[in-house]
């Protein structure tokens, strides 16, 4: 989707503001696949491409949010599955009052003027980076689980098999970022449901068939783990900033609620089956991510991994993308082309990555820390907020009014809550 709004600014705000923050909405998350520029998509490809935008590596993790809150955390999922697809359905609302919205910024700006827009492009950024972070994780984690080699030295310093993966899988990345054209990725990655379906397969063949079983009984409620289960089933519904984009290229609009009933309710019950399985069969004991559980000697479990594994390298240049373009803009405009220049900044922006994963390498944590602080933020609250002020809804006391403001109370409980865990389990680990 390649949908700037550089060319017909909406709002009438600046060109390099627009250009900036319009861009890191049309590449984020996945770029899911490639809508016309027309309003041509139809109401199928849409649902896939709100399936393949909603879908990703937080099915990686349900199993170990749902054994932190315990049985009774998995009505929290359904909960917060219903406040992301209604805060959805306000999103579209807010984009029937001006037909000049096309991105999740320029809702915030109708909303709340430059600083609304500011909030909402900072809130995207910031999820951007610490996803990407959390690829090379996830990849070190699984890659030395595979592959354990020895620890060895290297000018001095220490590096065991998951920094070293870390390191090998960003240098192998790299030269994706360097691409100006990242349309092959962007297919290649647009694979969420395809990948999503095969994890969930395999590993429910690797409980009934391959000797695991589904045994563990788990516990009933665990209090002091639900901030951990919130957050983590908040970070599976961080799709909004791209919902503007596939609304404003569907063929027929007013079925765009309809596209959001048919991907919440799919990808709800792929992380729910994948949560209850995952739950069963490792219990208590179930990792950040339920692939380091499987036992390495089975071919279902090896197709889990790899699906596993591939997915983030596709994706993790359309996630830094955004993030170089916008700091691309900040340089005087005699090196914004330069071709070195731009190689430069997005190998920074890379090794910056690897030094956060190598120094805070706990993936559950950090996606808890997403999830709690930006997934909720830019997939419940501010849509709240933004559709409060632009239907002036807020000025009357009705039930959806008294409901979007319940909302949003709880949104900010669970934001700060959630927050706080993550905060001091990665200080804990450190």
């Amino acid at each position: 989707m390649s949908e700037k709004v550089l060319n017909n600014s909406p709002l009438n705000v600046p060109l390099l503001s627009e250009w900036k923050l319009g861009h890191s909405i049309d590449e984020e998350k996945v770029i899911v696949s490639h809508p016309s520029n027309k309003n041509t998509v139809s109401f199928f490809h849409t649902c896939v491409n709100g399936l393949n935008a909603i879908s990703g590596v937080g099915i990686l993790s349900v199993p170990y949010a749902l054994a932190s809150g315990g049985w009774l955390s998995l009505a929290l999922l359904f909960c917060i599955a219903a406040a992301a697809f209604y805060s959805g359905i306000l999103m579209k609302r807010c984009m029937e009052k001006n037909s000049n919205i096309k991105t999740y910024p320029d809702i915030g700006e109708l909303a709340f003027g430059k600083i609304g827009r500011l909030i909402v492009s900072i809130s995207m950024y910031t999820e951007l980076y610490l996803v990407s972070i959390g690829f090379l994780i996830l990849e070190g984690d699984n890659l030395s689980n595979l592959f354990p080699i020895e620890e060895f030295q290297v000018f001095g310093l220490s590096i065991g098999a998951k920094k070293f993966f870390v390191i090998l899988v960003a240098v192998i990345i790299l030269p994706t970022i360097w691409l100006d054209n990242l349309s092959l990725l962007s297919y290649v990655s647009a694979s969420g449901v395809f990948a999503s379906g095969v994890i969930i397969l395999s590993i429910s063949w690797t409980a009934a068939f391959d000797g695991i079983g589904v045994h563990q009984k788990g516990d009933i409620v665990n209090w002091s783990g639900i901030p951990t289960a919130v957050s983590l089933y908040a970070f599976c519904y961080c799709a909004h900033p791209v919902f503007p984009t596939l609304y404003n290229s569907m063929r027929n609009k007013h079925q765009f609620s309809n596209v959001l009933i048919v991907c919440f309710i799919l990808t709800t019950a792929g992380y729910a089956s994948m949560a209850i399985i995952g739950y069963l069969m490792f219990g208590s004991k179930v990792d950040s991510q339920i692939t380091l559980n499987l036992p390495l000697n089975k071919i279902s479990s090896r197709i889990a991994i790899y699906t596993t594994l591939v997915n983030p390298i596709s994706k993790f240049a359309l996630m830094a993308t955004p993030i170089t373009n916008a700091l691309k803009d900040l340089l005087p405009r005699t090196y914004k082309n330069n071709r070195v220049t731009n190689m430069f900044v997005s190998t920074v922006l890379v090794i910056s990555t690897v030094i956060v994963a190598l120094v805070v390498p706990f993936f559950g944590s950090l996606m808890s820390l997403v999830g709690a602080f930006l997934s909720v933020t830019a997939s419940i609250l501010l849509p709240c907020l933004c559709y409060l002020r632009i239907s002036g809804s807020y000025m009357k006391f009705e039930f959806e009014t008294v409901t979007i403001v319940v909302i949003i109370f709880v949104a900010i409980a669970v934001g700060i809550s959630g927050t706080y865990t993550s905060v001091v389990e990665i200080v804990q680990n450190l």
